[in-house]
């Protein structure tokens, strides 16, 4: 199979008209360190399930999503694949302790990302403590959102966890285009059944047994939110 071609461009002034600027990173720096910030960087697209970085590589990047979803997923011993978490736009990947990637990064649908290299950028933020507090909160955010996804895999029913995805998914996607009760849903069922520990049947049957009740109706590349209070209301139980 032929590779898909992977566009890199240099950053040029693309920072200052970034459109996730106020979510990503990067928010925290003034004008004249956005301007040194921007010549660390540098744009790169991939294709639809194209990977980004491989569990267990040694991390000689990090990641800043600018466009497109990414799924994030470890595979277990058996082969199996567990899907972790599913990023957007302002979200920052590759920051670990161990030196190595602890996970792997696919695009689903096209991706476009700032790419940083390790070295120059970890020389970039030695002397901006702002900079490294905005790190440091988006790695809680980061860690909360692991706690919340340990809890989601616990001993919840197939509706519960469908329809506390649901709304997670769409509070995330509220932060970056406003309120709607229409959710895209760029990911497949199977990504879904892999990150909610089900099976892709059972999420199928769950997706319309939710419709048959009244609570979402299913659209074409998502779902719309018909009876918000009943969603919060599985979601708690």
């Amino acid at each position: 199979m032929k590779p898909s071609v992977v566009m890199i461009e240099p950053n040029g002034h693309f920072c200052r008209d970034c459109a996730v600027r106020g979510a990503a990173v990067c928010s925290s720096l003034n004008a004249a360190e956005l301007t040194e910030f921007e010549h660390l960087g540098r744009r790169v697209h991939f294709d639809g399930g194209e990977t980004v970085f491989s569990e267990e590589d040694i991390t000689t990047s990090f990641y800043n999503v600018l466009e497109g979803v990414m799924r994030l997923y470890k595979l277990l011993p058996d082969g199996r694949r567990q899907i972790v978490g599913f990023a957007l736009p302002g979200d920052f990947l590759g920051m670990n302790i161990s030196g190595r990637h602890n996970f792997s990064a696919d695009a689903i649908g096209v991706v476009t990302v700032c790419q940083f290299a390790k070295a120059p950028f970890g020389r970039f933020i030695e002397d901006r403590p702002q900079l490294l507090k905005r790190i440091n909160e988006l790695a809680i955010r980061e860690l909360s959102q692991a706690r919340d996804h340990m809890v989601l895999l616990g001993r919840r029913s197939a509706d519960e966890k469908v329809a506390t995805f649901l709304l997670g998914w769409r509070e995330r996607l509220v932060a970056l285009k406003g309120l709607s009760d229409t959710v895209p849903l760029p990911m497949s069922r199977q990504d879904i059944a892999d990150y909610l520990g089900l099976t892709i049947e059972t999420v199928s049957r769950t997706f319309t047994k939710l419709e048959r009740h009244g609570v979402i109706e299913i659209i074409h590349g998502g779902i719309s939110l018909l009876d918000p209070a009943r969603a919060e209301a599985l979601a708690a139980a």
